[in-house]
């Protein structure tokens, strides 16, 4: 599997500086075992790697009194939301001190009139959607994780609605970051556009924690519809599914949500779910708007999905139902872990245009089973986002080998068709090796980028970009 080697470690200046840190804060840091684990990668298989300490601090003046010890003494900082990423983003390679901004979680400021919210980076999305749930407002990004929106920021979450409400990158109207030496900066604003300079706030959108730590987020908020349907159709294969997709999105039907989920997916849904789906690929899909419009675009979606060798199709308004339907497909890395409960999930995922979807899946259901893997596919696919859930038995060499060449080769597959090697999950450690396949003509700028904010390189060091071992 990937190698998370351990990168060289300060461990003078890491001692110094959690002594210093324990004065300042006393119980709000902790050095115990237990802790320090879970601060490091528990998600998937990627080896855990624990910093050294976990300060829990409470503002911004804090976040930035941690990050200037650490840059006086030169040890490295990790960010730290919920933990629910899946490329390592959290692990501690070079040791050093885990900012746990999760008790960081007051809703700031609703401005309902102009449509945004400010918050604090440890609040997570449905603790916001419930703050906002008496004033007609919703925040619609939705990975299925219950994760902090600092975290979601700083890895440019998507999720099932992202193909009708964008990314985090489309979300984010302005932030507040520190820095590497301690300064505190405030990119964008309010208003809905801007010429004004570079754009610090996409750049630090993604940045998967490697330029600065975020600590407050203005964000965009949307009108909840005043009617929600859900849809479901059963195909023969996926090919047929993802045609289904591609003539959806290219006859401009205003779709939220788009899923597909293989026969194996849907058979793992089924049992872990209770729920009595045919086991065949399959499209769940969500309709936003008024009555009539979310009626007028089930049914002709259901005219689509005929045509493209659908059968089965239903539709439904009912919100139980609706969310009995959607809970279990964010519960659907649970329940493929089920299908072999003695191996580990390895989650990879690719983006590609939606003219290259139906190959793109296709061939990767191909090379699995030539590969003698287990590997259902699932994902948002209105916006050609799959992912594929690898379980592996991580006592096999071959068989972990054989995991490592699919993960290869998918990226591989996805530059080829003009995708991207991540279309949500981010880079951490887990792709590093990839990223020069899609980008070899930008990496020199990156790593100047890097360079330039973060010379020491303390900030999550070993994630995004190779750092020196």
């Amino acid at each position: 599997m990937v190698q998370v080697l351990p990168l060289p470690r300060n461990e003078s200046g890491i001692e110094t500086a959690i002594g210093i840190l324990k004065q300042r804060f006393g119980d709000r840091l902790q050095t115990g075992q237990a802790i320090r684990e879970q601060h490091g990668h528990t998600t998937t298989w990627i080896e855990n790697q624990p910093p050294d300490a976990v300060v829990f601090t409470h503002s911004t003046e804090e976040v930035a009194e941690v990050v200037r010890v650490a840059a006086d003494h030169n040890v490295p900082l990790i960010p730290f939301g919920t933990g629910t990423s899946l490329e390592g983003h959290v692990n501690a390679p070079a040791g050093g001190i885990s900012i746990d901004v999760s008790q960081m979680n007051a809703v700031l400021d609703v401005h309902a009139e102009d449509l945004d919210v400010v918050v604090q980076p440890g609040v997570t999305r449905k603790a916001l959607n419930e703050y906002l749930r008496d004033t007609g407002l919703f925040f619609p990004i939705d990975p299925g994780a219950d994760a902090s929106l600092g975290g979601m920021a700083a890895t440019r979450a998507s999720g099932t609605n992202a193909v009708r409400y964008g990314t985090m990158k489309d979300n984010v109207l302005a932030l507040e970051a520190v820095l590497p030496s301690g300064e505190i900066i405030r990119t964008g604003g309010r208003a809905r556009k801007s010429s004004a300079g570079y754009d610090l706030t996409r750049l630090l959108v993604g940045s998967e924690g490697t330029l600065g730590i975020i600590t407050e987020l203005t964000l965009r908020l949307y009108g909840i519809p005043e009617a929600m349907s859900s849809a479901r159709c059963t195909f023969p294969d996926v090919e047929s599914a993802c045609n289904a997709v591609i003539l959806t999105i290219q006859m401009g039907v205003p779709v939220a949500r788009m899923e597909l989920l293989d026969a194996e997916s849907v058979g793992a849904l089924n049992d872990y779910s209770k729920l009595d789906l045919p086991v065949a690929p399959l499209l769940l899909l969500e309709f936003h708007g008024s009555e009539a419009g979310v009626a007028e675009q089930a049914a002709t979606f259901g005219e689509i999905a005929e045509d493209a060798g659908g059968t089965g199709f239903e539709w439904t308004a009912d919100a139980e139902a609706r969310s009995r339907l959607w809970q279990a497909r964010h519960d659907a890395y649970w329940a493929l872990k089920r299908l072999r409960p003695e191996a580990e999930a390895v989650a990879t995922d690719v983006c590609v245009p939606i003219s290259n979807l139906a190959e793109a899946v296709s061939r990767s259901q191909a090379k699995a089973a030539e590969m003698n893997l287990i590997c259902p596919i699932l994902g948002h696919v209105g916006d050609g986002n799959f992912h594929c859930t690898l379980l592996i038995d991580m006592n096999d060499a071959d068989e972990r080998a054989r995991c490592d060449a699919f993960v290869a080769w998918l990226s591989t597959l996805a530059v080829e068709l003009d995708g991207t090697i991540s279309g949500e999950h981010g880079i951490g450690q887990g792709k590093i090796g990839s990223l020069p396949k899609e980008a070899p003509t930008a990496l020199a700028t990156m790593q100047a980028i890097k360079q330039a904010i973060d010379p020491q390189n303390i900030m999550n060091p070993g994630k995004i970009l190779k750092s020196e071992s």
